[in-house]
């Protein structure tokens, strides 16, 4: 599974890059917004600091207008890809960026029949929101199984990308249903490395390795 950071920040991002362990990134106007500055020159500075995808989002809702905001962001670096609403016009655009060998990632995904939509417009990524899906009371990781099921079937290419992830139990149970990717805010990112346990049996080792008066160097 890969893992992308949901972020702007570029301090943060270039502090978790050194991991090793970030895939890629995303971004979209809130994001952008809370950033306060100009959109080019964020999604510019993060393209050069990680290789892998990196998602900048239209602003347009009518299909032309998306094209021309979607190539100006492709523009901006090779790693570049364009997001989507799930809209009719949306998918208008994914197709015709397809068409043309752009990557997209059609984001804002509730339902099967969406991501249906999307992997027949030729999407790169769907986005399904699993947060904001418990939010209302339905379970949002069950649609990445459900989604898996449907691109299975007909082997759509189409890689699903868990967003709106609120913990590390969606991480782990979008990853056990088949998601190809899932994109994190850096706090979840972090809490990935640990756990408890980890922490105590560590300690107990170091304890253990001190009262040894030994050196390894």
């Amino acid at each position: 599974m890969q893992l992308f950071l949901d972020t702007t920040d570029t301090a943060v991002l270039a502090d978790l890059v050194q991991t090793g362990l970030v895939d890629g990134v995303t971004t979209n106007p809130t994001l952008i917004a809370k950033s306060g500055r100009p959109m080019a020159e964020v999604i510019a500075e993060i393209c050069g600091l990680v290789e892998g995808p990196v998602s900048a989002e239209v602003a347009a809702t009518r299909a032309d207008d998306m094209l021309a905001e979607g190539r100006k962001l492709a523009d901006i670096a090779p790693n570049v890809v364009i997001k989507l609403p799930l809209t009719r016009e949306g998918l208008i655009a994914c197709a015709a960026f397809a068409r043309d060998g752009l990557s997209t990632n059609v984001t804002l995904c509730f339902s099967v029949s969406q991501a249906l939509m999307a992997a027949k417009a030729g999407a790169t990524f769907v986005s399904p929101f699993v947060g904001r899906l418990d939010d209302h009371g339905s379970d949002g990781c069950a649609l990445i199984g459900d989604i898996r099921t449907v691109y299975d079937n007909y082997g759509f290419d189409t890689e699903i990308l868990a967003a709106s992830i609120r913990t590390t139990g969606h991480v782990a149970r979008c990853a056990e249903l088949g998601a190809d990717c899932a994109t994190l805010p850096p706090n979840i990112f972090e809490a990935l490395f640990k756990h408890p346990l980890t922490d105590r049996g560590l300690d107990q080792f170091l304890a253990d390795w001190r009262a040894t008066g030994q050196s390894i160097l």
